[in-house]
C-alpha cells in the first residue's frame, strides 16, 4: 500500500471474507458480523485509510485509491485468494471498484446501503446533508452525537440507548479526524457523480438495503440490483442505513445463506467439470 500502513485483523479460517465499512467508520462497524463470519470462514477486517488505526493521511483520496488499499490487503493477507467482499455504504463503492479493477480477487459481493453512482443515483437527502455540514469541523465526539442517529432508522437510537452508547464509544476509541472524513467524503462525491460500470461485474451479488435508509435512499439499492448481472435484492423493512448493526441476526442470516449458496454452486461446478480421457 502506498503512503502508510493499514490496520488489519484476521478471525477464523476458510474462505476469505473481506468486510469494508463506510464513510468515517472503522472495523468496529462489523462487530456483530465478524463472529458469525469467522465461525466457518476467514474474516479479514481492516480500517480504511483515514479511519481507525490505519494511516491518517490528509488526502486527497479517491475510491480507486481505497480500492487499491483493499486489494493490497487481499494480496498480502489472503495471498491473492478470491474473497467474498462485503461493502457498506462507501465500502460498497470500494467493493464495486475492487471488482472492476481486480476481478481475480473477488468471488462474490454483498452490498448494503450503497449505490453504483451516475445520473440515476438518488442523492443523500437534503436534511441529512444539512446535518452533516452543520456539524463539520466539530470535535469527533460532538460530531458523532449530532449525526450518527441519522444513520439508523427513525427511533432506533431511542429504543436501543445502551447499544447505541456502546457503538458510539467504539467509534470514538480511534476517532476519524475531520480532515480525513472530508477526504473520504470528497472521494464518495466524485464516485457518485461519475458512476461505475457495474454491468461489467460478473460475480454473484446480494444487495441488502433498508427501506428507511436516510443516507442512501433505498431506490439506489433497487437500481444497483437491476444493473448488476447476477444480483438478488433483499429490502429490509423498517431498517436504516446501518442495517448490519440494527438487525444483525437478520442481516447475518441473509449473508451466510448467500455465501453458502455461492460456495455450493462453485463446488457443484468443480465436481461436474469434465476431463479428457486418457488414450
Amino acid at each position: 500500500m502506498d503512503g502508510g500502513e493499514l490496520y488489519v485483523e484476521e478471525h477464523g479460517a476458510g474462505e476469505p471474507v473481506l468486510p469494508i465499512q463506510g464513510l468515517g467508520y472503522a472495523m468496529w462497524a462489523w462487530h456483530a458480523q465478524v463472529p458469525a463470519l469467522a465461525a466457518a470462514r476467514r474474516a479479514i477486517v481492516f480500517d480504511n485509510r483515514g479511519a481507525g488505526r490505519s494511516v491518517k493521511a490528509r488526502g486527497p483520496y479517491t475510491i480507486e485509491l481505497l480500492a487499491e488499499d483493499a486489494a493490497a490487503v487481499l494480496e498480502d493477507v489472503a495471498g491473492g485468494v478470491p474473497a467474498h467482499v462485503v461493502g457498506l455504504s462507501m465500502g460498497g463503492y470500494i467493493a464495486l471498484t475492487l471488482a472492476l479493477r481486480h476481478p481475480e480477487l473477488v468471488r462474490s459481493l454483498v452490498l448494503t446501503g450503497t449505490a453504483a453512482g451516475g445520473p440515476e443515483t438518488s442523492p443523500v437527502p437534503a436534511a441529512t446533508l444539512d446535518a452533516w455540514l452543520a456539524a463539520a469541523g466539530l470535535p469527533p465526539e460532538e460530531y458523532a452525537r449530532r449525526t450518527m442517529p441519522i444513520s439508523f432508522a427513525p427511533g432506533w437510537t431511542e429504543e436501543h440507548r445502551e447499544e447505541y452508547e456502546r457503538l458510539l464509544a467504539a467509534r470514538l476509541e480511534f476517532p476519524t479526524p475531520p480532515e480525513c472524513w472530508a477526504a473520504q467524503y470528497d472521494a464518495c462525491t466524485v464516485f457518485l457523480e461519475r458512476g461505475a460500470p457495474v454491468e461489467q461485474i460478473d460475480v454473484p451479488a446480494l444487495v441488502l438495503h433498508g427501506d428507511a435508509d436516510r443516507v442512501v435512499p433505498v431506490e439506489n439499492g433497487r437500481s444497483l440490483a437491476r444493473r448488476l448481472p447476477h444480483a438478488r435484492l433483499v429490502v429490509l423493512a423498517g431498517r436504516g442505513h446501518l442495517a448490519p448493526l440494527e438487525t444483525p441476526e437478520t442481516f447475518n442470516a441473509e449473508v451466510l445463506r448467500f455465501l453458502d449458496d455461492v460456495e455450493a454452486v462453485r463446488s457443484a461446478r468443480r465436481r461436474g467439470r469434465s476431463t479428457r480421457a486418457r488414450p
